[in-house]
């Protein structure tokens, strides 16, 4: 068994989303003075590699801790989408080429390979999204949810959130953003965790998502 931290670590330089505050990561104990070493943590819920819930976008919709447990962990099945240009669109063919396995895969995890502009401005840039006929498949189809390389599953530009909408409308799916290290999960099925903070009504929260291989 091989376990693939998907993960970006959580620093106060780290990206967030343009509009909302980097996290603040303030030593509240010391080990000289209190004798143990403890963190204050100031952050917004959708920060580093972080879930989105329906409760993000619709107020009455389901928030991530009233989700069984199982709705985090389930088959997932990496898309390679490296060949689209900046600001394209992942279209259906890409996931047609596996549609047999992607069949099976409870969530669905698209590599654009954005990560690597990961601390840099590009990040915020024209990364790469899925067309709505992949959404309309994911959402056919049952799927748990939708894994990215990159910061949001709409365009920077889209302060409309369309796909975010129309994807979480369901009310059963959830979005993974900001996933790294996906090269190294192959091409074949894999059990994928990713696991948010359990508070009381949460839009979103941060995750560590890891995948196993056998």
């Amino acid at each position: 068994m091989k376990i693939v931290d998907l993960t970006h670590t959580i620093s106060a330089d780290m990206p967030v989303y343009p509009g909302t505050e980097p996290p603040v990561l303030t030593t509240a104990n010391t080990y000289e003075k209190d004798g143990f070493k403890e963190t204050l943590l100031h952050l917004y819920s959708h920060t580093g590699t972080h879930m989105d819930a329906p409760h993000h976008i619709f107020p009455n919709s389901i928030p991530l801790d009233e989700f069984d447990a199982d709705e985090f962990v389930g088959q997932a099945l990496v898309i390679d989408a490296t060949d689209v240009p900046p600001g394209g669109r992942i279209d259906f063919s890409h996931v047609q080429k596996i549609r047999d396995k992607a069949d099976r895969a409870e969530f669905l995890i698209f590599r654009t390979g954005w990560e690597k502009y990961w601390g840099q401005a590009a990040y915020f840039g024209e990364f790469p999204v899925i067309s709505g006929d992949i959404a309309d498949y994911l959402l056919q189809t049952g799927k748990k949810g939708i894994g990215l390389d990159t910061i949001s599953l709409d365009p920077i530009a889209d302060s409309s959130l369309t796909l975010h909408h129309r994807f979480l409308a369901s009310g059963g799916t959830v979005i993974i953003e900001n996933l790294c290290n996906l090269a190294c999960l192959g091409t074949d099925l894999f059990l994928f965790a990713a696991l948010p903070l359990k508070f009381r009504q949460a839009d979103g929260a941060p995750v560590r998502a890891i995948g196993i291989l056998q």
